[in-house]
């Protein structure tokens, strides 16, 4: 199973719109939800653009006493009532995972039932976005300009971690402005509270149990106290959002304190635990995850698929080149991307596209990432337009798509609002059918056309 370090939110994207929902192990964009506390205007100016959907910022101080109990508790509802036999009950199995008592009784103490982290569980899928309003906020002016004031905080401490770790320091500093707008924004919910619901009352309670423990294992380690385990509401944390299963497996302790701090001001620990996860899953320094492309008259899109890889002096050969005109350099095989179909821009993808992937492995994540680490490091904007007269597709309209789709004989395979892979290709056919650019954009026009 792939780990992904953000995993509370996902935007698939698929055919130019951004779907929010929840997802396992190996999905998410933003993974963030609205604060809850705001900072003021001067803090805002100061700080620049904040995360691409906030993240809840009003922390739960509880004190590290001795062992609570079920009465101790004092449920307040039946939602609370339940939960707090569900504690007791999940003592046990944590215990049986080699927890100990002290560090589960002192991750307890006081920890309520938090029906606001199930409504924003239960509401994510219902937001929407292009893919250029996303790359509006995550590569705005704003995050280059304090993306590049990082690279020079943080100058020495970042070349060393490009040193050890072979991942450049404009793409480290990328995910953390992404995650958390360069630990503006950390997050301030009790992770063990956040987990603890999720698992008790969410939709995937086994998940979340799996978390829960793994967080009570960093916990019992020592690299970090109950109530300074803080992050979004759905439980990734610091200032590069790890979960607790990834932070386990991947985290390091560059600064040698002895622990693996993700949570502190220095984000020293956080930024080496980022470039090494992306090391470990074959990061290659100096090979682009993408560059910009133009498409020449009568480009076959069929050939625009992740499944279709050519050298770039052979996409060259059938008139793909740079943005300037030029042949993209051999950084080795690459696939075709068009994130907004045709009339959108279209990139050049290589292996490191992928890595950035296990990160977040939504496109628009992995673009966002990429184009404004070339942002910080000096590089120019996308220099395609966008169909920005275009809107996403709401999740009637998608399911009404692929139902449309299928009853016109190009089976979708389902009819879920997702647009997946299978929609997308049903797509493709229904273009081919009907004398139409054939590059499975899903888009408003598209379902008007099937109406």
């Amino acid at each position: 199973m792939r780990h992904t370090m953000r995993w509370a939110v996902t935007l698939g994207a698929i055919g130019g719109t951004l779907i929010l929902g929840q997802i396992a192990s190996a999905q998410t964009i933003s993974g963030s939800t609205r604060p809850e506390l705001r900072p003021s205007q001067d803090e805002v100016s100061r700080a620049g653009p904040a995360p691409l959907l906030g993240l809840e910022l009003a922390p739960v101080l509880r004190p590290l006493l001795r062992p609570t109990t079920v009465a101790e508790r004092a449920p307040v509802s039946s939602n609370e009532a339940g939960f707090n036999g569900w504690i007791d009950q999940f003592r046990s199995r944590a215990r049986a995972q080699g927890i100990d008592a002290n560090t589960f009784d002192r991750a307890f103490r006081g920890v309520t039932y938090d029906a606001e982290v199930i409504r924003l569980d239960g509401n994510q899928s219902e937001f929407s976005k292009t893919i250029w309003q996303y790359l509006d906020s995550a590569v705005s002016d704003g995050r280059v300009t304090n993306g590049r004031a990082a690279v020079r905080d943080h100058q020495r401490t970042l070349d060393a971690i490009e040193a050890r770790y072979g991942v450049e320091k404009e793409v480290v500093v990328a995910v953390w402005g992404l995650e958390t707008n360069y630990g503006s924004f950390r997050g301030g919910s009790d992770v063990v509270r956040s987990l603890a619901t999720l698992a008790y009352d969410g939709r995937r309670g086994a998940f979340f149990e799996e978390q829960l423990v793994a967080a009570l294992r960093i916990l019992q380690n020592g690299d970090t106290s109950p109530r300074n385990m803080t992050g979004s509401w759905a439980g990734a944390m610091g200032h590069t959002q790890f979960i607790p299963t990834s932070y386990l497996e991947y985290a390091v302790d560059f600064t040698g304190d002895g622990k693996r701090d993700i949570w502190s001001d220095d984000p020293t620990d956080a930024l080496a635990s980022t470039a090494a996860y992306l090391a470990k899953f074959g990061w290659t320094k100096g090979q682009p995850w993408g560059v910009e492309v133009k498409l020449p008259s009568g480009f076959d899109y069929a050939s625009a698929s992740r499944k279709v890889e050519r050298t770039p002096a052979q996409w060259a050969r059938l008139g793909v080149v740079g943005v300037n005109g030029q042949t993209i350099a051999n950084h080795g095989p690459a696939s075709i991307l068009l994130p907004a179909g045709s009339q959108g821009a279209a990139f050049m993808i290589f292996k490191n596209f992928s890595v950035i992937e296990r990160y977040n492995a939504a496109d628009a994540y992995v673009i966002g990432v990429g184009h404004l680490s070339d942002r910080i490091a000096g590089g120019p904007p996308i220099a395609a337009n966008w169909p920005r007269s275009d809107r996403a597709l709401k999740s009637s309209e998608r399911k009404e798509l692929q139902q449309r789709l299928t009853a016109a004989g190009f089976n979708t395979e389902g009819v879920d609002g997702r647009i997946g892979p299978k929609t997308q290709e049903a797509v493709r056919g229904y273009q081919r059918a009907n004398g139409l650019i054939a590059d499975g954009y899903s888009s408003l026009s598209l379902l008007n056309r099937l109406r």
